[in-house]
């Protein structure tokens, strides 16, 4: 008898883009249904003036109805156009740009990242992901291209480059060597949630200062150990397809006259080097005296409206703070076009234009995917579904009778949760700390902690949510460095590729946190875990 021939399903891949439109779809189909069934939910905020609890109503927002379409249509272009990652990496992109193109970057990690142990290279990308989280989420933009390529410089899978230095921010956040912009967002709303309890406690902007540190060290070496384990023996050989079809060219070479041609080069590459540090000096001690008040034509990048240093440095209107993308853009610009002419690699601006162009054709589909990215989390904004989740969150918290331990890691696996669909720590604070802070007093644990822990279970969900902002660029750089451009990585694969980082780092957190807290080590100065 004839074997019969055993029928397989087709795998659908969709791409990126086709993902997000459907997701799109989707959004708004559930939001008409759950409006239908009048889906809500009510949360407390503190009204900081009287210390009382102000009740509010929150209820899911149909997009699939007239005033639905209108908004979708109308505020198409705004959502793009307003997208904090776009402008972001356009930004950066053209400072690295100019530097790959000039020679800078490919000179640099020649001479040093190339020298390096690898795990010792990948340590570095991850901590500088970790700690750029001090001031936005610079990390994004500027890491996730130059992870890629110092990774492929040195021989290895640019992917591994990209996922080390996404998930380094991402499961990182707010993980820093010094209290940055988190911390002014988030401790008006732990202040207001501690008078409950207490009127007249107050909550520092270094009360967090130790254990962030602490963390930022210790979640590189977790997260190095889980690329170089894990990461790297999946992802595998990266291994680019040559062009065999042009004819070879026969060249006689003269080894004396080549030997002269590479010293030539090297004298010009120091020489770059040495006009690129100059130049990135005096630009680097330029805003270092922007940010310091009281001098002559100081104090440029602050907002001198806000009373304390920390707020007009990391404040919300903070010159600093908004204008830190073009800063770091600035600086890359400046010291590649001094590299360029130092090491005369560059001989007019038409070089310089025409090499950083160059550099960035390749995000043609990138801007398409964010394009997508932007009215998908925009929509899903406006549904108030996230919003709803995590108010429900609150909730289940406010009528736990445990305490301790046990309360803490419920804590943090609810934070967790409402990560996944509301990115925002402020938003989710304004909704979490009237119900947290208050139930961890009453345990005799801190604010401090309680602020702490928000921290860290952002921190273990956010590398795997396509609503987080910026993970349309990590998507967007896996296909840009995908060798098969015929079978896109889709946005399923990504998050596959980035869930064992996620288990083991979330893992790693609430021990963290949970060790913490038993041995009693103070999270800042003169703050502990408890009161």
């Amino acid at each position: 008898m004839k074997e019969k021939k055993k029928l397989k399903l087709k795998k659908f891949r969709f791409h990126p883009v086709t993902t997000m439109i459907l997701l799109i779809l989707f959004v708004v189909v559930l939001s008409g249904i759950l409006s239908a069934f009048e889906m809500q939910a009510t949360y407390n905020q503190v009204n900081p003036n009287t210390l009382q609890l102000e009740p509010t109503l929150v209820t899911v927002k149909s997009l699939l109805n007239y005033d639905g379409m209108k908004y979708i249509f109308s505020n198409a272009a705004r959502n793009f156009i307003s997208f904090a990652p776009l402008s972001m990496l356009l930004i950066a992109l053209i400072g690295l740009s100019v530097a790959q193109a000039t020679g800078l970057i490919d000179t640099v990690i020649k001479r040093y990242f190339s020298k390096m142990n690898k795990r010792t290279v990948t340590f570095l990308l991850i901590f500088l992901a970790t700690i750029s989280t001090l001031i936005n989420e610079i990390g994004y933009v500027v890491l996730i291209p130059l992870g890629a390529m110092v990774f492929l410089a040195n021989g290895r899978n640019p992917l591994a480059g990209i996922i080390a230095a996404f998930c380094g921010v991402a499961f990182g956040y707010g993980a820093t060597l010094f209290v940055g912009s988190l911390e002014v967002g988030l401790i008006p709303y732990t202040t207001s949630a501690a008078h409950l309890i207490d009127e007249s406690f107050h909550v520092s902007l270094t009360s967090n200062l130790f254990i962030i540190i602490a963390t930022s060290i210790l979640l590189s070496v977790v997260g190095t150990i889980i690329v170089e384990k894990i990461v790297v023996p999946r992802l595998g050989r990266y291994k680019e397809k040559k062009d065999f079809s042009q004819t070879e060219e026969i060249e006689l070479i003269d080894v004396e006259e080549e030997e002269q041609t590479k010293i030539k080069e090297e004298k010009y590459q120091k020489r770059g080097l040495r006009f690129a540090m100059i130049s990135g000096l005096i630009v680097v001690l330029s805003f270092i005296y922007m940010i310091i008040p009281n001098l002559p034509a100081s104090g440029m990048l602050l907002d001198m409206s806000e009373n304390t240093y920390l707020n007009q440095l990391f404040g919300a209107n903070s010159y600093f703070q908004d204008g830190f993308t073009f800063m770091m853009a600035l600086l890359f610009l400046i010291m590649g076009i001094a590299y360029g002419i130092g090491a005369k690699t560059i001989k007019s601006d038409k070089d310089i234009v025409n090499g950083a162009t160059k550099c960035m054709d390749q995000i043609g589909q990138l801007i398409v995917l964010i394009f997508f990215a932007s009215q998908l989390i925009s929509i899903f904004k406006e549904t108030n579904i996230g919003t709803i989740i995590t108010a429900w969150g609150a909730n289940l918290i406010s009528d736990l009778s445990f305490s301790g331990i046990p309360l803490i890691v419920v804590i943090l696996l609810v934070i967790a949760i409402a990560n996944l669909f509301l990115t925002t720590p402020t938003s989710k604070w304004l909704i979490l700390s009237p119900v947290v802070v208050p139930a961890l007093m009453q345990s005799n644990i801190s604010p401090q902690f309680a602020q702490f822990l928000l921290r860290a279970g952002d921190s273990m969900t956010n590398g795997i949510t396509p609503l987080l902002a910026y993970f349309v660029i990590f998507i967007g750089y896996l296909n840009i460095y995908n060798l098969n451009k015929e079978k896109p990585i889709t946005i399923k694969q990504a998050i596959g590729m980035t869930m064992p980082y996620c288990l083991l780092i979330s893992a790693f957190w609430i021990l963290l946190v949970i060790g913490w807290y038993l041995i009693g080590l103070p999270i800042g100065p003169g703050v502990y875990p408890t009161i």
